[in-house]
């Protein structure tokens, strides 16, 4: 895949992001926040993109999704958090995995990641809203992130079975 194929392929994946965030939410009200299927989607930018394109995907497409909604005041948070959790899971398969390519590093690699986004929207839940309210959330990010991996793996190696996607671990 070349640059600009890639860029494109990015470019769709954010906006894809921002729909996936926006469509389907669930709410959680002692935060006043919800569980969304964004990450999934992250997931799947990080792992067929490598860890830049899925920072992009994630921080960017996830903060537009807060901007575009009555949560703007998140953007600044989801923008790193999101952004870090994407770039979390392309680096640890592009550059540490040693089975690169493999589903036991995909999987370990979107766990990283998701364990990442919990943990920072506790902690920014934390100072925003106090230890209990943040104690309610941390469940729904990680119910997120564990369903969200378990959509976005299957699909991912679909894609780089039909060859629709080159593997890029190479």
């Amino acid at each position: 895949m070349n640059k600009t194929q890639k860029l494109v392929l990015a470019a769709l994946l954010t906006a894809l992001v921002t729909v996936a965030t926006i469509a389907f939410q669930v709410p959680v009200p002692a935060t006043k926040g919800y569980i969304n299927l964004g990450d999934t989607v992250i997931f799947l930018a990080a792992l067929l993109l490598g860890p830049r394109y899925g920072a992009i995907a994630g921080g960017v497409g996830s903060a537009l999704a807060d901007l575009l909604s009555p949560y703007a005041a998140w953007a600044p948070f989801t923008l790193v958090i999101k952004g870090l959790e994407g770039f979390i899971v392309g680096y640890v398969l592009y550059r540490l995995a040693s089975a690169k390519g493999s589903t036991v590093s995909r999987i370990a690699a979107m766990a990283l990641g998701g364990l990442w986004m919990a943990a920072g929207y506790f902690t920014v839940e934390i100072f925003l809203y106090g230890l209990p309210a943040a104690l309610v959330e941390l469940p729904g990010n990680l119910f997120q992130a564990l369903g969200s991996a378990a959509l976005a793996l299957p699909v991912a190696e679909v894609l780089v079975r039909v060859k629709v996607i080159k593997n890029q671990n190479n």
